[in-house]
């Protein structure tokens, strides 16, 4: 099994913003969150973008007037993400970003952890062990938003495979095997080049993570008028300190 960097290295970077529909449709996407959620610098302005891949949540959050500092352990999806950013006010971090708080100590107004990336981490402990610290560097009034799959129902039989993505020259597969507490996930990416198909394959696993259980570890926490919504499958969870 790889691990989520080797996984990534291996087989997800080179795809990661097309099979989001391209770079500007996943910008777009997170600008209208922000503005769905009136999310705009009241307090420090600080904002902490964890697992932040190529920019989709940092560079909106940038542009809507935050200072922001961006963690991955992808060192070509940061490359992408500063590209993309020159002008804006955003500091890049590659490292694990369960260790965020060695660089960020306090003051923060917003923390975000997004599209998918909490399962990412190795078990619930690791989890909330990263609530605490997102709690106690948060100003007073900051928030927490997470979002992430619901990988709590099993899929069966044939269900358990998905057609992420395709076009021309790259067919995306995902097949899934479910465990008591992860899931295997397995990603087939065929790319064609020069009219030869090639076959780039690996598999990690991800937490299975129910709201409740994430909204109770945040309660424990000390977080506060904690709302979270599901649709299509993605639960948002925003906590306020």
């Amino acid at each position: 099994m790889a691990s989520v960097k080797e996984h990534y290295d291996e087989v997800l970077s080179d795809v990661y913003s097309w099979m989001f529909g391209g770079f500007e449709a996943g910008i777009q996407r997170n600008i209208e969150f922000i503005n769905k959620h009136k999310l705009a610098p009241r307090g420090s302005g600080i904002a902490v973008d964890l697992g932040a891949g190529c920019g989709f949540q940092s560079i909106p959050l940038a542009e809507a007037g935050y200072s922001v500092t961006s963690f991955d352990i992808d060192a070509k999806l940061l490359q992408e993400l500063r590209d993309n950013s020159e002008k804006l006010d955003i500091r890049t971090i590659e490292g694990d970003l369960i260790d965020f708080d060695n660089v960020v100590k306090s003051n923060a107004e917003l923390i975000v952890c997004m599209t998918d990336t909490i399962v990412h981490l190795e078990s619930k402990e690791k989890v909330t062990s990263l609530f605490a610290k997102v709690f106690k560097v948060l100003e007073p009034g900051g928030k927490f938003i997470i979002t992430f799959r619901d990988l709590t129902h099993e899929l069966k039989d044939l269900d358990r495979f998905l057609p992420v993505k395709s076009d021309d020259t790259i067919i995306f597969t995902c097949f899934l095997e479910y465990e008591l507490e992860k899931v295997k996930v397995h990603d087939l990416v065929y790319k064609k080049s020069s009219g030869v198909w090639e076959l780039f394959k690996s598999f990690y696993r991800k937490l299975r993570l129910s709201e409740d259980w994430v909204n109770a570890q945040l309660s424990q926490c000390g977080f506060e008028k904690i709302d979270s919504t599901v649709e299509n499958g993605l639960i948002t969870v925003i906590g306020n300190k």
